[in-house]
Order: C-alpha cells, then structure tokens, then sequence
C-alpha cells in the first residue's frame, strides 16, 4: 500500500479536516507528523483565543471607563433626556397665559371709509376667530395636537386694542409715541388708499413695538383698504373671499405597507436627523478614544498596558469599546427621536430597511472616523497637538450638514450621486438620499456600501501601521507626511 493510500485510509486524518487542515498536511506519513500537526493547530487556536480574550478585556475597560465617567453621563444621557422633557412638557409651558398687550392705535383717514373696516379687524373677537382659522390651518402642516400651540407661540395673545380716530395734529401724535405712552401706533390712510392703482398707507409705531403685533396691524389695515375697495364697486366681499378660497388638503403618501397622511416637516427634517444622529455618535465615539489614547500615553500607562498585549491588541480593543460607546449614543439618540415620533403620530415614516441601513452606516462610518483618531491620538502627545491633525477630517466630516438641504431637496443630482460614493461621506450622503423623497437605486446603495467596506479596510489598515509607531514616540508632533512614512515604514 501506498502513503498517499495509508493517508486517506488513516482515522486520524480524518480529525484534522475541521480544524482547517491543508490537504497535504492530511496526508501525513506517521505517529509523528499528526501529532506535530495537531500541536500546531491547537497551539494556534490557544493563541487565537487568548488574544480575542486580550482584545475583549481592553474593549471593556475602554467602555467602563468613559461610560462611567460625569462628563459622559451629563453630556450624552442629560441631553435626550431634556429632549424629551422638551417634547412633554413644551405644550404645557406655550399654554400659560402671557399678559395681554394693551394700548391705543390712532387712524387718521380722511375719507372715512377706511377706519370703520381697521376697528372691526382689530376687535379681539374679531381677531380670535381668525386665530382659530390658522390653527385649522396649521393642522394640515403641523402633526395634531401641536398646531394650537404653534400658533399662540408664533402669534402671542389677542391683543386688547384702542381704536381711536386722530383728529390732532400727526406731530403731535407721534410725539406721544416717543414718549413712551400707551399709544402703540398710528395709522395713516390718504384720501386715495381706495384707488386701487395709487393708493396705500403708512404706519407709525413706537419704539421696540412686538413684531407680532405689528403684523397684526398691517393685516388689518389692508384687510380694511381691501374691503372698502369692494364696496366702492358694490361687490360683496363674503361671496369674493368663498370663491377664490380653497381649503387646504394634506396630500396622501402612496406606500408599499398602504396610504399615510404626507407631513411636509417631516421631509424636510427626517434627512438630517438621521445623519445627525449617526454622525453624532460617531464623532463623540471617536473623540473619546483620541482623548483616552493621548491620557494613556501621557501617563505612561500605554507602556505597562503593552506590557500585557500587543500595539494591534491594543488598538482593536479600544476601536471595539469605543464603538460599543458610540452605539449606546446612537441608541440614546434614536430612542429620543422615536419618543417624538411616537408622540406626534408619524411612525410610520420609519421602514426596517432605512433602521437597518442606518446601523450599517454607522458601523462603516465608525471604524473609519475611530481608526484614523486612533492613530492620530497615538501619533500626538498632547489634545493640543491632535487639533492640527483633526481639524482637516472633522472638516470633511462637516460636508454632509453642509450638503444636507440641496442633496435631500435633489437627491438624483449629480453632486449627490457622486458624493454617495466619495469615502469617508458616503455613507451619510447615502443615508440622505434614501431619507429623502426620492430614494435611490438598490445598485447605488449597494455600491456605496462596498465602497464603504473598502475604505474601512483601508482605514484599519492605515491606523494599525500608523498606532504601532506612533504609541511610543515623544518629541515633535508629527505631520501628514509624516504619518503616512510612518505607515510605510510599518508596512
């Protein structure tokens, strides 16, 4: 019988096959070779263990120790938590009266068509009920239960005006004005404001008078012109303003899972509060891990940690708590923007595939933003230092806020599609993209995606040459060029 036979034929090759054996060590010759190969595989596995167990113990001390620290708890947990507190108890707070605004308002109208019209449009009942119709209005636009309260925060409280007819000198009246009395303007309306071609009015008021108010009174002062032009052509301003009103209606959003009301903010705001959200943890994440890499090497205490594991050990597991860190942000985060979705209604807005596309973003936009922090924060030794080298990728990372209103307003334009796969912004572009109300090819998100992955191997790549030099260098701080030597040489 052959070797090559004995081989195939000998029961203990066959252990061999689920450890990852090559099939010319399979083929060994005697007692010897497999027990020599069985050494080496697990010697192999015992390493590939212990390491994985090195790397998980520095992931979890990097996590305990930025989680657990106070700036960590009042600047990551505090905020959503004032979110929310903002969306509960907003309502309450806009519902407290604010005190009234009262004062005189002066018409001088020498034909006296105009100011019967002025005192009827500044009654306070008069300007209730047409309150009342913008926050029906507002309805349409604004998700249910909020468009109340949006209309008296925007417009205030009814106003309770004076209406008095000027039969003094203007002069005079305006001097009162200045004087700080109770008159808050005056209304001047020429004999021609009827004249539909030339005439108009002018309008006086005091000093640092409520911008509200005054548009109040604009609006009733054309309102009042527009109605005595009506009368002066006997038409009924009733039977005008029906026909050329036509009530609002909210279009309807035709989708896959059925029919939901369009809220036009909603388009509007979804886009950057997802890549908000996402670009937000990440750059928190990865500050931290700059800060904790340049305070170990500060203290010296990366040099007792080395001690222990080695510079890709060490890098790996600190990338690995950090990003445990950035996605307990994003959690925190996405449960706040969910509570405010959740109270106004407009869950359905959301899909499994943008969550899942969501998550995918962060994980690819992360190992590039951490691991290129990583090395600058091993690179550097002081937070000053890292500034310079920072300052150039947290500028790039400012590109998707500064393209977010023409990419989701345009998202088939070619600065969005070309921007969709330009790393390390593609994946946050994309993520606009598939918010906005244009959603892009499956193709192009997929590609974008694979280009994601690349750049994250390169990113890595990078960082862990970058991290092994630069964790025990002093002196100088280093620059690009320097870094990218720094890489090669590694390499």
């Amino acid at each position: 019988m052959t070797t090559s036979r004995r081989a195939r034929h000998d029961p203990r090759s066959v252990l061999l096959e689920p450890l990852g054996a090559p099939a010319d060590v399979r083929a060994v010759e005697s007692d010897a070779d497999v027990s020599e190969t069985l050494g080496r595989i697990v010697a192999a596995a015992v390493a590939e263990k212990r390491t994985m167990t090195r790397v998980l113990h520095v992931a979890r001390r990097e996590f305990l120790a930025t989680v657990l620290t106070k700036g960590f708890v009042i600047g990551i947990l505090l905020t959503p938590c004032l979110v929310a507190g903002v969306f509960v108890l907003m309502p309450a707070l806009m519902s407290e009266s604010a005190p009234p605004v009262e004062g005189r308002v002066l018409v001088r109208d020498p034909g006296g068509l105009v100011y019967p019209g002025i005192r009827h449009y500044l009654d306070p009942a008069t300007l209730a009920g047409k309150r009342s119709e913008l926050v029906d209005d507002a309805v349409d636009v604004i998700p249910s239960g909020v468009g109340e309260v949006a209309v008296t925060a925007v417009l205030g409280e009814v106003p309770e005006l004076e209406v008095v007819l000027l039969d003094n000198d203007l002069e005079d009246a305006k001097r009162s004005l200045r004087e700080g009395s109770t008159l808050l303007a005056i209304a001047v309306v020429p004999a021609d404001a009827v004249d539909a071609q030339r005439g108009s009015y002018e309008l006086f008021v005091r000093e640092k008078l409520d911008d509200r108010l005054e548009r109040e009174l604009h609006s009733a002062i054309r309102d009042a012109i527009v109605d005595a032009r009506v009368d002066a052509r006997g038409f009924d301003r009733a039977e005008l303003d029906a026909l050329i009103r036509v009530p609002y209606r909210r279009s309807i959003t035709v989708t896959d899972e059925g029919e939901r009301e369009t809220f036009e903010m909603l388009n509007f705001v979804l886009p950057l509060g997802f890549t908000a959200m996402v670009l937000m943890s990440v750059l928190v994440s990865g500050q931290y891990l700059v800060t904790t890499t340049i305070e170990e090497k500060q203290s010296r205490v990366v040099e007792m940690l080395l001690s222990a594991v080695s510079p890709m050990e060490l890098m790996t597991g600190k990338v690995i708590g950090q990003l445990v860190v950035g996605f307990l942000v994003l959690g925190i985060y996405s449960g706040a923007g969910l509570f405010g979705l959740v109270a106004f209604s407009l869950t359905g807005a959301l899909s499994a595939g943008l969550i899942a596309y969501m998550l995918l973003s962060y994980f690819i936009a992360y190992f590039v933003i951490a691991s290129l922090m990583a090395a600058i924060g091993a690179a550097v030794n002081e937070l000053r230092e890292a500034q310079t080298l920072l300052t150039p990728l947290m500028v790039v990372m400012m590109v998707p806020w500064l393209l977010w209103l023409p990419i989701s307003r345009n998202p088939d334009s070619t600065l969005a599609v070309v921007t969709s796969f330009v790393p390390p912004v593609n994946t946050f572009v994309m993520l606009l993209r598939m918010t906005s109300n244009s959603p892009p090819p499956f193709w192009q998100v997929g590609l974008s995606l694979s280009i994601g992955v690349a750049s994250v191997y390169g990113a890595l790549w990078f960082a862990g040459k970058v991290f092994r030099i630069g964790l025990l260098m002093h002196g100088k701080p280093p620059s690009f060029r320097t870094l990218i030597r720094w890489a090669r040489i590694a390499g």
